[in-house]
């Protein structure tokens, strides 16, 4: 027999071991108690479970997706009620679980018999174990209630309650008594009456009359209090918490948090302040990342990375336990994947390596089967973060994350619909559960923001959230968490050879990043927000007190500035003010400033060459994909075309142009005429895809690269014709800023931005159902496809 066909699961009163239990008032009563004990709501519900098992085990499990469908508990909820079920059933002068079994690591079982109590039995129960009813008061009376006049049965056979004499007062004419209470009765309407208009005039008073805080605040003599933000962050510790993912309803969040020995450890805990929980114990060594909460609310995925690069998509009982494998994956960045919205699969994004795919694809967990989706996409094209909206009806996507865009299709595939067009990097993004808006994150100037797009009226709002970035929204309410990262990065000159001896250059409260040395060795740029605003800096670096910002732009963080071979020039990208990008030369020196005509609508970046008359530039076309140009700046005719590109540095030694791309890690090169024959892979697998702007051209032609490990926050990799010849970790504990380096001529000095303060905590609050449109002049350049 089955939990659900117990001949009892209907029942009302049951005969539970020596107890009667009554459902329908949560009542137990225990022969020889000396009251009755009243249960929790959750108690009857898990005794009910426990009931219809028929004396099997029921597993915790169970036990909480039938008690508390929908949610994520606590175990310490199921363990109280159960603790609770236990001393209900235990008589006054007795100890022990007699009624219930823990099972160890599996669940509860009742051990007593159950039957049910007929209503003839019900209505025969000892006076001791029926609750008595009440006492039935009669209700009271006034003087003013009673009509004197009005004749009374009295029973004179009924016992007096009272031995007294009966003392009546003197009865007034029914006439006399009714003008008195008419004039009783005019006097309390008129005293109310007055009692409002008071009311009233204090009220307008009030209103009109500033009050002493008021007054004081007009007057600028008392401080209030700051405003509230609309946030609160759950965590606070000095690490870093990270990627988070909210239960159905809101109540629980999982996140990736950093240990002590560098290994990543998902965690459990509520969206109030109340201590973590781990979801799983990881293996040593492993790093689990990427948690990712069932619509159902009972599972989470997450990867698990080892060592030698292996990777696997594991899924585990919310409450902890239960794990098992979904698949195998390869141990590099940018793996994406979401679960269908029925919670029977998981749709994965594009997957390098071992188990490489380009494109987006569905995992069925039941029978282990991939299915592609057949749908428009270039050969370098990488598709990150697919997820399916909660109605089924929508897949949206972001197509190549690190100068990418939000795209949309059927959810089974089909034609794409471009939905932004800006080449931004995003960090995360989220469905609203009316499947029509998106929560998305993108690195503006020297901070992540926040967004929401309505992919119907194609509208864009700034969210008015600093430093906020990796959303995720519950999917039965619309409740926000996010990661809070706000680091103070500064720039260093480091020895190579001695790492210890750092300098810290042009300290400031500010954002310091895109540390980029002219060939001179002598002069250097780099963006910071360190004035309030943020802005292109330049300094003589033998006169430190030369340092100013360059007026008239506001640079693009996405590549760092390109220096003449003679020191003199810039080629920078920046934005005007209606947030139009162009590409920009400059002579810092001289304070000198044009805009170059290149025949380009959406520049990535431009590189000198040796020759004076031709330019590289990076840039999106048409197609949307990237490519890197060739041009003769004396006509801005196109020479030659290579595409997939997505930062490039010029090797005047060797007259090579270095870069990376969009659709793999690693490194190559190509001639200066961009001849496809010439074209050479000089690494495999470094750059990696996100740090692809985390490098350098150094002497001999020797790549510098700025990696991240578990043992080391900042180490430099030289490469040197494939082979790395030199290995330093700059610093074990300090992040770079991973937007640009520059190395010094001979290759002794490396110039990064490091971390002066660094950390994220996650942070939850409610989505207005109108957010503030905060618009500053930036945000303008955040386009929405019509």
């Amino acid at each position: 027999m089955t939990i659900s066909d117990s001949p009892y699961q209907d029942a009302d009163v049951l005969r539970i071991g020596d107890c009667t239990v009554t459902f329908s008032s949560r009542e137990v009563q225990v022969p020889g108690a000396r009251r009755i004990r009243r249960l929790t709501p959750k108690a009857v519900g898990v005794l009910r479970v426990l009931v219809r098992s028929n004396g099997r085990v029921v597993t915790r499990d169970e036990l909480f997706a039938e008690v508390w469908p929908d949610t994520l508990p606590t175990n310490d909820v199921l363990t109280q009620a159960v603790t609770q079920l236990r001393k209900a059933f235990t008589a006054d002068s007795e100890d022990g679980p007699a009624y219930i079994e823990t099972i160890a690591k599996t669940g509860y079982r009742l051990r007593v018999a159950v039957s049910a109590v007929d209503p003839v039995e019900r209505s025969a129960l000892p006076v001791d174990e029926a609750p008595a009813p009440p006492p039935v008061q009669p209700p009271a009376r006034s003087e003013l209630d009673v009509d004197l006049g009005t004749d009374v049965d009295i029973d004179k056979d009924a016992p007096r309650t009272r031995p007294e004499p009966l003392l009546l007062a003197p009865v007034r004419p029914r006439s006399a008594w009714r003008r008195v209470r008419r004039w009783v009765l005019l006097g309390v309407g008129l005293s109310m009456l007055l009692a409002l208009g008071v009311m009233a005039w204090l009220l307008l008073r009030r209103d009109t009359a500033p009050s002493a805080v008021d007054a004081a605040v007009e007057n600028g003599t008392r401080v209030i209090g700051s405003p509230q933000r609309p946030y609160r962050l759950i965590t606070a510790s000095a690490g870093f918490e990270t990627y988070p993912t909210l239960s159905p309803d809101g109540s629980q969040v999982a996140y990736e948090a950093s240990e002590e020995d560098g290994g990543g450890q998902i965690k459990v805990q509520t969206s109030g302040n109340s201590p973590a929980r781990n979801l799983v114990d990881r293996p040593d060594g492993a790093v689990d990342r990427f948690p990712n909460w069932s619509p159902d609310g009972r599972e989470i995925a997450f990867a698990r990375f080892s060592g030698e690069g292996r990777c696997e998509v594991l899924i585990a009982s919310a409450t902890g336990g239960n794990l098992r494998q979904a698949t195998r994956c390869d141990g590099t960045e940018l793996l994406s994947f979401d679960w269908t919205p029925d919670g029977s699969g998981l749709v994965f994004g594009s997957m390098v390596g071992t188990y490489a795919h380009r494109g987006i694809r569905v995992l069925d967990l039941a029978s282990g089967r991939w299915r592609a989706l057949t749908y428009a996409a270039h050969k370098d094209d990488f598709d990150y973060a697919p997820r399916i909206s909660p109605d089924g009806r929508w897949l949206v996507f972001v197509r190549n994350p690190q100068v990418g865009d939000l795209w949309r299709m059927p959810a089974e595939g089909g034609p794409l619909e471009q939905l932004t067009d800006d080449a931004a990097e995003f960090r995360g993004w989220a469905w609203l559960g009316d499947s029509r808006q998106i929560v998305f994150g993108r690195r503006v100037d020297s901070e992540a923001r926040l967004y929401q797009l309505d992919t119907e009226a194609r509208t864009l709002r700034d969210l008015g959230l600093d430093d906020a970035q990796w959303p995720a929204v519950a999917r039965s309410t619309n409740f926000l968490a996010f990661v809070h990262r706000k680091a103070q990065f500064g720039l260093y000159k480091v020895p190579v050879n001695d790492p210890a001896r750092a300098q810290r250059l042009f300290a400031s409260s500010g954002r310091d990043s895109q540390p980029m040395l002219a060939p001179d060795d002598r002069q250097m740029v780099f963006a910071s927000d360190r004035s309030g605003s943020y802005a292109l800096w330049w300094a003589d670096l033998q006169q430190p007190q030369s340092l100013r910002p360059i007026e008239g732009l506001r640079p693009d963080t996405r590549q760092p500035p390109a220096w003449s071979a003679d020191s003199r020039h810039l080629l920078v990208l920046g934005r005007d003010d209606q947030g139009e990008p162009h590409v920009y030369e400059i002579t810092p020196r001289d304070e000198q400033l044009s805009v170059l005509p290149v025949p380009v609508a959406r520049p990535l970046q431009a590189l000198y060459l040796d020759d004076p008359d031709r330019l590289l530039v990076i840039e999106r076309g048409d197609d949307q994909r990237t490519r890197m140009s060739l041009y003769d700046r004396r006509d801005w005719q196109r020479l030659a075309t290579l595409y997939g590109v997505s930062q490039a540095r010029f090797d005047s030694e060797r007259q090579r142009v270095v870069f990376t791309q969009l659709g793999a890690s690693g490194l190559w090169s190509v001639d200066a005429s961009l001849s496809p024959a010439s074209v050479q892979q000089l690494s495999a697998d470094k750059p990696s895809r996100w740090r692809y702007r985390a490098w350098s051209v150094a002497g001999g032609g020797r790549v510098d690269y700025l990696d991240e490990s578990n043992q080391c926050s900042s180490g430099l990799l030289r490469i040197a014709d494939g082979v790395e010849s030199v290995s330093r970790c700059l610093d074990a504990t300090r992040l770079s800023a991973g937007n640009g380096l520059s190395s010094s001529v001979d290759g002794n000095d490396v110039y990064v931005s490091l971390a002066v303060s660094d950390g994220a905590d996650i942070g939850v609050m409610a989505l207005p159902e109108r957010p503030a449109e905060v618009f500053p002049a930036f945000v303008k350049s955040l386009k929405i496809k019509p």
